[in-house]
């Protein structure tokens, strides 16, 4: 049994094993577990009921790995997209007035016609005519924002008036718990320690609740919330969708999640060593099972889902396959029963690995052609443009729009493909949406 799923998931040709997979897996599981608490804190305020979101965001993120795992063989986990669930629940219902069942509609449109366009292998076209440089970019560019996202919830980085950003509140005890977890890390990695950020985890959970930082469980186990007030709205509200206003939604539900799993899933099958003469293997079935999970958790009662980067922490601890992915999901499920002991994992406690990801994502900036200037000014948009719009695909697009005005300048437009000059029209089309007021 186990040599056939050995052989199912190429571990020999990956060079890895169920160790190192059921650790990456677990890792990776770790580091995207705030997922189930964030969102339903996110959703919430558009007045879902957040123990249904719990669930519906659980089983989804489920549906979603091991569609990835299996069909894709990659190892990279799926769940609800971050950024784009607080464009859901804040401009969406909250600032247009839309009622959340209207907006999981929208969700449900949208990944019907990403079902569409990878059918018709749009998205794997459009992938494979991302120039490798720019590719590179968005690799190191993730790698900025997962770091970002890691340094602001440990505390270490916080918003400033004077300085718009700066040092966060060094003297409270949860941010030295960060710093406590990415020193360990540190040494851990350097001294080439097997699973370094998961058993820094560990070790930060433990010591957090030793030193009262992190509160202790009650109890471990709790009966899994119900999701009949959201499963089945998107259905029952699609008739909803009959304005220009929600046209809008719609499309830019559809280009905000295109962008922020393409990118993701170019940057982590990047990390895994899984791109071959800048093209993705198999990337026709890892947009599949995006597509696929998208609708699910429209269908359940959840905002967009999305390949997570969070996947990251996983591939650098060894996972390679989409066992690793596979492993999350079941995870997933048992986690939808275990949510009082899953608390214990904060945002002090994953931020140290997300940090760390971050510095191993930025080793593909060395692959850029920082020499060439038409390549590098659109290359360092993307770079920066992620972590200073706290956006994936706003990042993309100042890189993408910039990309052929630059080549064209330095004589060089005829390289640049058809479709690469389409995306910056779509790019720009789509920064004046998103942002018109």
């Amino acid at each position: 049994m186990l040599t056939a799923i050995a052989k199912f998931f190429n571990f020999e040709e990956r060079h890895t094993n169920f160790k190192r997979e059921i650790i990456a897996g677990i890792t990776t599981f770790v580091s995207m577990v705030y997922i189930l608490f964030v969102n339903p804190n996110v959703l919430g305020a558009a007045g879902m009921n957040q123990g249904a979101v719990f669930t519906a965001t659980a089983l989804a993120s489920a549906i979603g790995c091991f569609l990835m795992g299996i069909l894709a063989n990659y190892p990279i986990a799926i769940s609800a997209s971050l950024g784009i669930n607080a464009f859901f629940a804040y401009s969406v219902c909250l600032g247009m007035g839309v009622s959340w069942q209207t907006a999981l509609s929208g969700v449900f449109v949208a990944s019907i016609i990403f079902i569409i366009l990878t059918a018709l292998k749009l998205r794997e076209k459009i992938i494979d005519d991302i120039p490798a440089d720019l590719k590179a970019a968005i690799a190191g560019g993730i790698g900025i924002f997962v770091a970002l996202l890691g340094l602001s919830q440990g505390g270490i980085v916080a918003a400033n008036k004077e300085t718009i950003i700066g040092l966060g509140p060094l003297g409270a005890s949860t941010t030295w718990l960060t710093i406590f977890g990415l020193l360990l890390t540190i040494i851990l990695m350097v001294k080439r320690v097997p699973g370094a950020i998961f058993i820094s985890m560990v070790v930060s959970a433990i010591g957090g609740m030793i030193f009262g930082l992190i509160q202790v469980p009650t109890h471990f186990v709790s009966a899994m919330p119900s999701i009949k007030s959201t499963f089945g709205q998107a259905f029952t509200h699609i008739g909803n969708i009959n304005s220009p206003q929600m046209i809008v939604v719609v499309l830019t539900f559809l280009l905000v999640t295109f962008f922020d799993t393409a990118g993701s899933l170019v940057a982590l099958s990047e990390q895994a060593g899984l791109v071959k003469d800048n093209k993705i293997p198999n990337i026709g079935k890892a947009l599949a099972a995006d597509s696929a999970t998208m609708m699910a958790g429209s269908i359940l009662g959840t905002s967009p889902m999305g390949a997570f980067v969070e996947s990251s922490a996983g591939i650098a601890v060894g996972g390679r396959t989409g066992f690793t992915t596979v492993v999350v999901g079941i995870l997933f499920i048992l986690g939808t029963f275990f949510s009082p002991l899953l608390s214990v994992i904060t945002n002090q406690v994953t931020a140290p690995a997300l940090i760390t990801v971050g510095i191993l994502m930025a080793q593909s900036l060395k692959n850029i052609h920082w020499e060439k200037f038409e390549i590098a000014a659109p290359s360092f948009l993307i770079v920066i443009g992620m972590a200073f719009t706290y956006s994936i695909a706003d990042g993309i697009a100042l890189g993408f729009i910039v990309y052929p005005i630059s080549m064209i300048a330095a004589k060089r437009g005829k390289e640049v493909t058809p479709m690469m000059y389409g995306l910056a029209i779509v790019f720009v089309i789509f920064l004046w949406i998103l942002n018109a007021k």
